[in-house]
């Protein structure tokens, strides 16, 4: 506390979980419906000018006055690694309202992704309506935060980190219980399937039937600001496209990779065929 420190680079771009995984679907070639709330700042007309130049719908945007879009300041050491504070502005804003305007595209939908960069309630009854439409549940625990079991029980897919594996189940993120016996307690609140990212470690496909590890793709890493988003986007994409679930990871584990070798998190997202290009490398 009290140190200032003075760094060597400052680049502005557009970001947040929503707009990351939107856009990464988009770029691999899904559909993509976004719902999302923007406030009534220059960020908002740039995020519109994004999701329209990327193909991602804005039937679903709405502006909200007199508070501002949410924002996020990450910090990117020279590893690679990073730590972001954010500030959610008008994502706390969502109404159930906005949701169940939303329920006609949930309910054609293939795959319905959520994150937990909006309000709790949203979250919830988002997944409430895919599976009341026999919609494919996916939802990524980030940031990470301690959720019900009436949450869990609408997830087909849940995706935390590890760090989010402990924090779901109400314990410090570093808790040195094994990630996988963490995760089979989440199964028995309702999920049905966990998919555990481990960054360099790949990830863990966690089910009543046992556990599949799922090798990293080695990069060099630049910036894995994002790498998470990139990954639930094409995990959606490949479920989408009925890859076997194993299938799914591993494209998956790809387009992380293919994100944290970029500086920036939109500039890395990969088009289908950068995501080819690069497997074949």
């Amino acid at each position: 506390m009290g140190e200032a420190l003075i760094g060597d680079l400052f680049d502005m771009g557009p970001g947040g979980k929503g707009t990351n995984q939107a856009i990464a679907a988009a770029r691999q070639g899904a559909k993509v419906d976004l719902l999302a709330c923007l406030g009534d700042d220059p960020f908002a007309d740039s995020a519109e000018r994004l999701y329209d130049s990327e193909g991602v719908s804005t039937d679903h945007i709405y502006r909200i006055s007199d508070t501002n879009t949410g924002v996020g300041m990450v910090t990117l050491l020279p590893s690679g690694e990073n730590s972001i504070v954010g500030h959610l502005g008008a994502n706390l804003l969502m109404q159930p309202h906005h949701v169940e305007k939303f329920e006609p595209v949930i309910a054609r939908s293939d795959i319905l992704m959520v994150q937990l960069e909006v309000p709790l309630e949203i979250v919830s009854r988002a997944l409430e309506l895919g599976r009341k439409h026999r919609v494919t549940t996916i939802l990524n625990p980030a940031p990470g935060q301690k959720l019900e079991p009436g949450t869990l029980a609408n997830v087909d897919l849940l995706t935390p980190n590890e760090n989010e594996t402990r924090i779901l189940l109400g314990l410090p993120p570093d808790d040195p219980a094994p990630t996988e016996d963490l995760a089979g307690r989440l199964l028995e609140l309702g999920v049905e399937t966990i998919i555990v990212t481990r960054g360099e470690e790949g990830a863990l496909i966690v089910t009543p039937r046992g556990t599949q590890a799922v090798p990293a793709t080695p990069v060099q890493a630049l910036d894995v600001t994002g790498a998470g988003d990139s990954f639930n986007a094409a995990l959606a994409v490949g479920l989408a496209e009925r890859l076997d679930l194993r299938a799914a990871v591993e494209q998956a584990n790809r387009a992380g990779a293919y994100t944290t070798t970029h500086l920036g998190v939109i500039d890395g997202l990969p088009a289908r065929a950068e995501l080819e290009a690069f497997q074949k490398r």
